[in-house]
Formats: structure tokens, sequence, C-alpha cells
């Protein structure tokens, strides 16, 4: 790699991980246009491809760190992730399908709906004793089941982490806080991108050093983003909307871009 492109992956990677270390979650859905159009990436698959790698990276340091808190309901995790995994595989069979200019497309549609999610405020359940058990199986599989399956093929189709989805699932599904549902989530998102990650590695569509570079730029980023976050206390709510904003401009952008070209 020339040092110009090295340059612009660890630049990318830190932007990445400052955000994260930011907003807490969502930095992933701007790895794909970075790659592409800042790093120099020519194949959108391969921008998936290598992004879903960084997804599953991301969420799993981030799994470790809820782990230690107890934001886990794993009994509800395990199980959606697990119909998410089967979800997930079949649409990274199905994205990696579809012409890479039209994915693109369709995957600038996706930030726009992505940032306007964002913005929108969360809200939790009410039981946050709730538990998969024997008990309560039959009222919970009917729903964690399909919901998992469902967020894990749209997830798997775009390369994506799709905690956007998997919150709002689990919390719809359980009734569990909101906090719990974002740590839980990260189990899925570990697994849902590992998933995604692993079918377009066997095809060819992951870079490695790209995905190294990534990490030590993220790495970086992530540090000063909670540094920076420190000094924003207070103002999560303006973070969360600046942060949508950003998103729904740059899938605007690229949108304009693929109808003009």
């Amino acid at each position: 790699m020339e040092v110009t492109a090295v340059l612009a992956a660890l630049a990318a990677g830190a932007l990445i991980g400052f955000i994260l270390g930011m907003v807490g979650g969502g930095g992933s859905i701007l790895a794909v246009p970075l790659l592409i159009y800042f790093v120099g990436v020519d194949s959108t698959h391969m921008a998936i491809g290598t992004a879903a790698v960084a997804v599953a990276i991301n969420a799993a340091i981030g799994l470790i760190a809820h782990a230690r808190k107890g934001n886990i309901k794993w009994g509800c995790a395990v199980v959606f992730g697990s119909s998410a995994i089967a979800g997930a595989a079949l649409g990274a069979e199905l994205g990696k399908s579809v012409d890479g200019a039209r994915l693109l497309a369709l995957f600038a549609m996706l930030m726009i709906g992505v940032g306007l999610l964002t913005m929108r405020k969360r809200s939790g359940g009410s039981d946050p004793d709730v538990k998969l058990e024997r008990a309560t199986a039959r009222r919970l599989l009917p729903r964690l089941l399909p919901a998992g399956f469902g967020v894990g093929g749209f997830s798997g189709f775009f390369g994506i982490g799709g905690g956007f989805l998997i919150v709002p699932g689990l919390v719809a599904a359980t009734a569990m806080p909101i906090s719990v549902a974002i740590g839980s989530s990260l189990l899925v998102i570990t697994a849902v991108g590992a998933t995604t990650a692993l079918s377009y590695s066997i095809s060819g569509y992951v870079d490695w050093t790209l995905v190294a570079l990534l990490g030590l730029g993220g790495i970086a980023g992530a540090l000063l983003g909670r540094i920076a976050l420190g000094a924003l206390t207070g103002r999560g709510r303006a973070l969360q909307l600046g942060f949508g904003g950003l998103v729904v401009a740059v899938g605007s952008a690229i949108l304009i871009a693929e109808w003009v070209g």
C-alpha cells in the first residue's frame, strides 16, 4: 500500500473510533463510505466485507465492558443472536449477488434511515428482571426468533452491526431496559458481524491490511472520543442529533452522486 493510503486508512479508523467513543455506537455505518470515498477502495463488496470485520471487533470490545457491568441478558441475547446468525448468512449471500453500484445506492438510503432513527429519543422497557427460562420461553421465543432472523438478514446484506434495529427489537420482544438492551445487542452485533465477515472473506472481499489499519486508528480515536465525551458531559442529546444529521448528510451526498453519475 502507498503511504497516502495507509494514512487515509488510519485516519478513517480514528474517525470511526472517535465517533464510537463519543456516541457509543453507530460509527460503523460510516466505515463503508469512508473506505470507498476517502481510502479509495474501488469495490463496494470489498468495503462492506472489510467493514464487517471492523464491526465485529468493535462490538466484541464493547461487549467485554458491558459484561463486566452486568448489562447483558445472556439468554435473550443468545437466542436472538443465534437466529440473527442464520439471517446474516442469508443476507450476506444476497448482498454479494447485487451489483456494486446498486448496493451502494441502497446503502446510502439505509444511511439516511439510520440517521433519522438515531435522532429519535430511544425508550426502554419496564421489565429489568426479564429472563429467558422455562417459565418465560413460550412467551419470549416466538418474539425473539423471528425478530433476530429479520434483523440479522438486514445487517448481513449491508455488512453493518444493525444496533439501531437490534436494540429496539430486544426491547419490543422482552421489555428489557434500554441500557441492558444496548449491552445485550453487542453480543448479537459481534455474532452478526463475524458471520457477515466470514461470508465475505470466503469470497475474497476482505482486505485484512485495511482491517489492521482501521483497528489501529480506531484505538486512538476511541480514546480521544472518550476524553471529548467527558468534556461534553450533559450534551448527549446534542451529540445524538449531530451524529444523526451527519449520517443523513453523508447518505444524501452518496445518493446524489450515484444518481448524477
